[in-house]
């Protein structure tokens, strides 16, 4: 997912040269979490930008490019300069805060930009495909090894950071919908992306315990007040998270307690819980206790998931255990390293208690002889 960027065109200039009319250049803002700049572009440049993305996407962009004026010049006409400028600004809002980030993707709009596309940009490319690989597969290890590059680590943030402003998009959308299965979707989509964002987050909590592990061991890849404004980009984070957390459930518990019997409540198509209920199986009521074999209930974490959020959840889950397995084995292997440590100097003692054994042994037997000769000499 590309970096989540706020995109602005506040202002405009006119470029002139001996060699060209004169054209407007229009300055492109752009604040990404660690750092501003602007990028100016021409008209141009838009339509190159449109044509290639219509190419590449099957899809056109979400919003249209301003359409080119055959009687006007932005350079004679202010009115048309402001009205485009408005325009190419509605047009790169639009791809940047589309929740469907195929156009964000490519080459081509991160080129247009400017943004990183340097061989550190490619390994951190890389390193992220590695990563979602890694969460496919379930190695939620690997991912924070992937992490304790600096580099990766900001990509990752800003990731995490894309999942989070998503789901308060999704959930504004489900705030404001009218029809059922308009809120269960925003509603289901939201919550993908907070699952997406709090395992981003353990990753990267992974990652900065290895670099702040290895600056302590003298290799210095970041230094000590960057460590310390990273574990505040990952406090703000996480408490941004658990608000639309909170702010999810109870948008859940209001319109189901205003929805009466299903109408309007935001509870998922017949369709939906069908499949619901053959993935999680039947709901039998059973007595107090546990019952071998019977299906848990359905909670708030899973009632408006779909098939692929209960199962991404189902993941999620298995992650977590398995990090709680692996926190568990380190202990288990300390506890052993720590026993065999014992082991070896309770040995280490007992040979030296034998040795001592033997000395004593052999100054007995010594005081013996001496006793006999002196009875003799007597």
């Amino acid at each position: 997912m590309a970096p989540p960027l706020e995109i602005s065109i506040p202002s405009t200039i006119l470029s002139t040269t001996t060699t060209e009319k004169p054209f407007t250049l229009y300055n492109i803002t752009l604040r990404l979490p660690l750092r501003t700049f602007v990028v100016q572009k021409r008209y141009s440049d838009f339509v190159s930008l449109h044509s290639s993305l219509t190419s590449l996407v099957s899809d056109p962009p979400p919003a249209p490019l301003p359409a080119k004026s055959w009687f006007k010049s932005t350079a004679s006409s202010p009115e048309l300069t402001e009205n485009r400028r408005v325009g190419l600004e509605r047009y790169l809002r639009a791809i940047a805060e589309n929740p469907d980030r195929r156009w964000r993707e490519t080459s081509v709009w991160r080129t247009f930009l400017n943004l990183p596309s340097s061989s550190s940009a490619a390994s951190g490319s890389s390193a992220r495909g590695e990563l979602i690989a890694a969460h496919q597969r379930g190695l939620g290890g690997n991912a924070g090894q992937m992490a304790a590059d600096p580099q990766v680590w900001l990509d990752l943030h800003r990731e995490m950071k894309g999942q989070l402003h998503d789901a308060r998009l999704f959930l504004g959308r489900r705030d404001g919908a009218t029809t059922t299965q308009a809120q269960y979707e925003a509603g289901a989509n939201a919550k993908k992306c907070l699952m997406k964002a709090s395992g981003l987050i353990g990753n990267l909590e992974e990652g900065l315990k290895i670099l702040t592990e290895g600056s302590r061991r003298g290799e210095e890849k970041l230094g000590a007040g960057e460590v310390r404004r990273r574990r505040d980009l990952l406090g703000s984070a996480k408490v941004e998270r658990d608000g639309l957390e909170k702010l999810a459930v109870n948008l859940a518990v209001k319109t189901q307690s205003s929805g009466g019997n299903g109408a309007g409540n935001g509870s998922i198509g017949p369709t939906q819980q069908q499949d619901k209920k053959a993935l999680l199986g039947p709901q039998i009521s059973r007595p107090g206790g546990r019952v071998l074999g019977a299906s848990v209930p359905e909670t708030e974490r899973t009632r408006e998931l779909d098939n692929e959020g209960v199962l991404q959840l189902q993941k999620q889950i298995m992650e977590d255990q398995d990090l709680n397995v692996e926190e568990l084995a380190k202990m288990v292997r300390r506890q052993r390293e720590i026993g065999v440590a014992i082991q070896s100097e309770v040995e280490e003692q007992n040979e030296m208690l034998r040795m001592m054994d033997d000395d004593v042994m052999r100054v007995n037997m010594k005081v013996d002889i001496a006793r006999k000769r002196a009875g003799n000499i007597s």
